[in-house]
């Protein structure tokens, strides 16, 4: 079976969404000084959505069942949710937490 077909089909729909999501504060930017994002901030935030996008692609390439997909993707949402609310307003303390 040839799976390389699935992953780069798979692999463009990540990274196109990603770009998508991405664009939102491009944009808000453009219209709102309370928005401000720095080039650092547009790459951790790609390297979350892609990787956790990726997660996704192959975690549905190895779980065929529909409850499992959905299982993956609430775990891996929220995963992302949590990370992305900790490096915003450091809500759990981490060290890496912003500002």
């Amino acid at each position: 079976m040839n799976n390389t077909g699935y992953f780069l089909k798979g692999g463009a729909i990540v990274v196109l969404a990603a770009a998508a999501i991405l664009g939102i504060p491009l944009v808000a930017m453009q219209f709102s000084s309370e928005v401000d994002w720095k080039l650092f901030d547009f790459l951790v935030m790609g390297v979350l959505l892609v990787g956790t996008g990726f997660m996704f692609v192959v975690g549905c390439r190895l779980v065929g069942t529909t409850g499992g997909r959905i299982i993956i993707g609430a775990v891996l949402g929220l995963a992302l949710l949590l990370t992305w609310a900790e490096l915003a307003v450091g809500w759990l303390g981490t060290p890496f937490a912003g500002s």
